[in-house]
């Protein structure tokens, strides 16, 4: 197995799922991550050394870590978290494996290069910027708009969200990232926490150009929960026209939605806007939680990648 140049972006569970989908279907996959993330042990890290919060950095290092005995332990090894009365309380070990790497090395890419060949993980993992950035959201509430600063913050404010901007406004990108989003057969944005991992890539200039150009071979994955507090009072139509208001240029090729939001007229209408095609598909895992199923994901993303006719898919995905 090859398989095609397959680009995910997002941050924490929702990449891990789709990491953890795409994975058995090629061996070229790459994870674009957020690096905004300011609370529990990331953001202890990031306050005290300075630096990119590696949480989300890790679990997409762990969902490219294969399923034999050496991947499943390095996986295990790394989302190993501490429970002392002293100051390791609380932190990952792969938190920390990181950090010091970035140490070690001084460059953020070399470093979770590093990590990945320790861990022989299928793929490779590169930040969406190499420096911390703090995202900010005007939010609608009962009292009015306010200004909401912080990844956890924005995350778990009560209200609509109807602006979103970052700090600093214009950050480095690698050009490993670029490069990897241009030279990509399929690009999957989402599912995940839709404001703070999955449009905050769109406020970063050079990704959204990049994404921009990659829109025809790009597969959008929208999230399963109504009641997460990040988009408390919103559907997926709702999620669908932030995104078209943050970046009006972008219209991916598909639309992938749980089938739990077929009977929403709007979510049609919203993706018909974009000349998209919207496929509905059953990927709820099966203990009902609103979270996508990994297999379920993964079928579809193998039916989608034949279908896109993305380049280098192997023999087995072509029916």
């Amino acid at each position: 197995m090859t398989g095609p140049r397959v680009v995910a972006l997002g941050g924490g569970h929702g990449l891990f799922a789709s990491l953890s989908a795409l994975r058995p279907l090629t061996e070229r996959l790459t994870a674009i991550v957020t690096v905004a993330d300011d609370g529990g042990s990331s953001g202890r890290l990031r306050e005290e050394m300075g630096i990119v919060p590696p949480g989300d950095l890790r679990m997409a290092l762990s969902a490219l870590c294969d399923d034999g005995e050496w991947g499943r332990t390095w996986r295990d090894v790394l989302q190993t978290r501490f429970s002392t009365p002293g100051p390791l309380n609380g932190h990952s070990l792969g938190n920390l494996l990181i950090a010091g790497l970035w140490e070690r090395t001084g460059d953020v890419v070399d470093g979770l290069d590093w990590v990945a060949k320790l861990l022989r993980a299928q793929g490779r993992v590169l930040p969406l910027a190499i420096e911390p950035l703090e995202i900010s959201a005007t939010v609608e509430g009962v009292d009015g708009p306010r200004l909401v600063r912080g990844q956890v913050a924005v995350a778990t404010a009560n209200g609509i969200v109807s602006g979103l901007g970052i700090h600093p406004s214009s950050p480095h990108v690698p050009a490993a990232t670029l490069e990897s989003i241009r030279n990509a057969d399929l690009v999957v944005l989402g599912p995940g926490s839709w404001y703070t991992s999955v449009l905050v890539h769109f406020l970063v200039k050079p990704v959204a150009d990049e994404l921009v150009a990659a829109s025809d071979r790009t597969i959008l994955v929208l999230n399963i929960a109504y009641d997460d507090v990040e988009t408390s009072g919103a559907d997926r139509a709702d999620d669908v026209r932030a995104l078209r208001r943050i970046e009006p240029r972008f219209r991916p090729a598909v639309v992938l939605a749980d089938v739990s939001h077929g009977a929403d007229p709007l979510l049609k209408v919203e993706v018909e806007a974009w000349g998209s095609r919207l496929v509905f598909a059953n990927m709820k895992r099966a203990d009902a939680t609103d979270r996508h199923d990994v297999d379920r994901l993964a079928r579809e993303f193998s039916h989608l990648i034949e279908e896109l006719g993305a380049a280098g898919a192997p023999q087995g995905m072509r029916g």
